[in-house]
């Protein structure tokens, strides 16, 4: 705010403007004041004094002419304030039309260096890290000064096969016909016509750098390097984790199929891949009485991972699992948990029409005593102490190496906005998920703490679940999300989340001590090229384009020394759905790695559940090690998963070979098959 409070008093003609709009504007609009700024000349008036000479006036007529004058500095921050995010917002809608309509690949949080790289080398200029910028062939000293615009061509076997001595003869300068009467400035947008050398008529044009003008032995280098594009030999190795499939445990905490388990952990062995991920069920082991754990299902499939000397990941999963992916697989809450629900519904979240969501516990009554005299806090720290002391021996040998915590819906961290069973489909925006009672009385403390004790509620023109955000008042553009209120209930909104974790991981790191923790961020990719970001708005992820929404989140779980786990999307996936939605996938991504990266947090990720094929591998490949990454980050370990067993045969054990040793640096992965 340094740089916009020292911009004060710079232009007088326009601060009387926005003063004249300031005293018409409603109360309630006034973040959007700059909207409605005359574009007419005022009328003339006296100028009041500004910045310095308003200190100085005030001090020469007295107290009452310095409180006047404080008052209209104060004015003169908030016009400014207005004016930069004015400029703000002109600049992100820019910037969204680069990426959306130009297909131009800039970051999250482009600045002005981006955009200008991004702008040269679509020109086909070659722009390094330092600013270094030139053409990848420069054309001759004479014809310097000529900026001549210039189309690269696709190299291919046949270019490759046309490019003779002779045809690099050819192509001189002297062919180009150039308009001397032109302007340096105007041949930028010269179009070369047609050119006859030897009587030879060439209907399409070639210019100064494409395919025929340059030399063989670098067309030969530029092909080679196309070629290593996939190879990872050498890399650094991430361990691939797989994570066995659910439902090999029943709801009295036995194991189904033990010789179908041992066959499964036994083809994952054989696929060399360094652990395996195995999900511990709240609903299965406390799942009847309350304090009263089973874990003989788990101590016997734990058996086959020591047997054959694997690795092994358990998660914390205090969430329900079932749904239209899930098979006939339903792992609900338990029992003893959902008898308490029927007499108080609020333990649940709860949408805006009262509708209760069942797939996991409301924080709201994480410090609260209504689960049976404990807390939600209370309760998830007895069932965690309960594995510790459990599979001591299992710690003592090493043989877990981690433990996921799950903090929310699907065992990621975020709110059961977007529930399928809610009725939502993508790419709806989904429903803030805060109607219970306790996160009602939240909202109540923090909007009177706050002085607007009217602010209590949630917003009435936030769409349902499965509206666009341009069908809302509060997520189109320009919309109440960024108003007064909407700014304060999306901050309390998004530190509920926030406080869960850290209470939560509070425990859990007293219970697993010297244990690595794990937690699961979701990819919230859809309506990413919005201003409003409204489908991470209601996951609780205050993330629209002015402001990151992922720094406060990794502060805690750095607090924590948490590892994070980022759920990784199959980049440059095109289709209408991804279009209709302003879906960025990548641009998410990179806002997440880096700032996660870029505070010291360990990274991991797992794949969406949908089966790859061998460029879908090789795209998470790339993100797990990033091939431009100054520092040479990359992630510490990869957790595979499949919806169905591996042992049914449906999937393609060569392509899932292919991954695990590239990411284990020891084999070039091509992308053809």
């Amino acid at each position: 705010m340094s740089s916009i409070n020292n911009s004060v008093g710079d232009d007088h003609h326009i601060n009387n403007i926005a003063d004249n709009a300031l005293r018409r504007q409603h109360p309630r609009d006034l973040d959007h004041t700059s909207d409605y700024l005359p574009t007419s000349q005022p009328q003339p008036q006296a100028r009041r004094p500004r910045g310095f000479a308003a200190t100085a006036a005030a001090a020469t007529t007295g107290p009452s002419a310095g409180a006047k004058g404080k008052k209209e500095r104060e004015k003169e921050k908030e016009r400014t304030k207005l004016r930069e995010r004015h400029r703000r917002a002109i600049t992100s809608r820019m910037l969204a039309g680069l990426r959306q309509y130009g297909n131009f690949p800039l970051p999250a949080r482009a600045d002005m260096n981006d955009v200008l790289a991004a702008l040269a080398r679509e020109a086909g200029w070659v722009v390094e890290t330092d600013g270094t910028t030139y053409r990848q062939s420069p054309p001759p000293s004479h014809l310097a000064a000529f900026p001549v615009r210039s189309v690269e061509s696709p190299l291919s076997a046949s270019s490759l096969r046309n490019c003779s001595v002779k045809a690099t003869m050819d192509c001189q300068p002297s062919v180009l016909r150039i308009d001397e009467s032109l302007s340096p400035a105007s041949l930028d947008s010269v179009v070369i016509a047609e050119r006859d050398t030897k009587s030879e008529k060439y209907t399409s044009v070639s210019p100064i750098n494409s395919v025929e003008c340059l030399e063989a032995d670098q067309l030969m280098q530029d092909i080679r390097s196309g070629e290593h594009e996939s190879d990872f030999t050498g890399t650094p190795k991430i361990p691939v984790y797989v994570k066995i499939s659910n439902g090999v445990i029943n709801n009295f905490c036995q194991l189904i199929d033990p010789e179908g388990v041992r066959q499964e952990v036994s083809h994952l062995k054989s696929l060399n891949v360094d652990g395996v991920v195995v999900d511990c069920w709240w609903g299965i082991i406390e799942g009847w009485s309350p304090q009263k754990y089973m874990w003989s299902g788990y101590r016997d499939l734990f058996g086959f991972v020591r047997e054959f000397k694997l690795k092994l990941q358990v998660v914390m999963a205090f969430h329900e699992y079932g749904g239209n992916d899930s098979g006939d697989t339903l792992i609900p809450l338990p029992q003893w948990v959902m008898e308490i629900g029927k007499e108080n519904g609020d333990i649940f979240f709860t949408d805006r029409e009262g509708r209760r969501n069942t797939e996991c516990l409301s924080w709201g009554i994480d410090k609260e005593r209504v689960l049976n005299g404990r807390t939600g806090i209370e309760v998830y720290f007895d069932f965690m102490r309960s594995f510790r002391t459990e599979f001591d021996d299992l710690f003592a040998e090493g043989l877990i190496s981690a433990v996921e915590i799950g903090l929310g819906a699907s065992g990621e961290l975020k709110y059961p906005s977007f529930s399928e069973r809610m009725g939502w489909r993508y790419p709806g925006i989904g429903e803030f998920q805060c109607y219970d009672k306790y996160l009602q009385q939240s909202l109540c403390r923090a909007a009177k703490l706050r002085g607007h004790s009217f602010w209590a509620k949630g917003p009435d023109n936030a769409g349902e679940y499965n509206s666009r955000p341009n069908e809302t008042g509060f997520f189109c553009e320009r919309g109440d999300y960024d108003s007064y209120y909407g700014r304060f209930f999306l901050h309390w909104y998004a530190q509920s989340l926030i406080d869960h974790a850290d209470n939560v991981l509070s425990l859990a790191t007293l219970a697993f001590e010297e244990t690595k923790i794990i937690v699961k961020v979701p990819a919230v990719h859809w309506w990413y090229k919005t201003t409003s970001h409204a489908a991470e708005l209601t996951a609780g992820f205050y993330n629209p384009t002015n402001q990151d929404g992922y720094s406060p989140v990794f502060e805690v779980l750095r607090k924590h020394s948490v590892t994070l786990k980022f759920v990784c999307l199959r980049f440059h996936v095109s289709g209408q759905e991804y279009d209709e939605a302003l879906a960025d996938p990548e641009g998410l991504s990179w806002q997440v790695l880096n700032s996660a990266w870029d505070r010291g947090l360990t990274v991991a990720g797992e794949n969406a559940l949908p089966c790859y094929d061998r460029e879908g591998y090789m795209s998470m490949v790339e993100m797990a090690k990033p091939r431009n990454d100054p520092d040479r980050r990359h992630f510490s370990f990869f957790v595979y998963q499949q919806p169905i067993p591996l042992g049914q045969g449906t999937i393609c054990f060569p392509e899932l070979d292919y991954f695990i040793k590239s990411m284990h640096g020891e084999i070039a992965c091509d992308l053809v098959p």
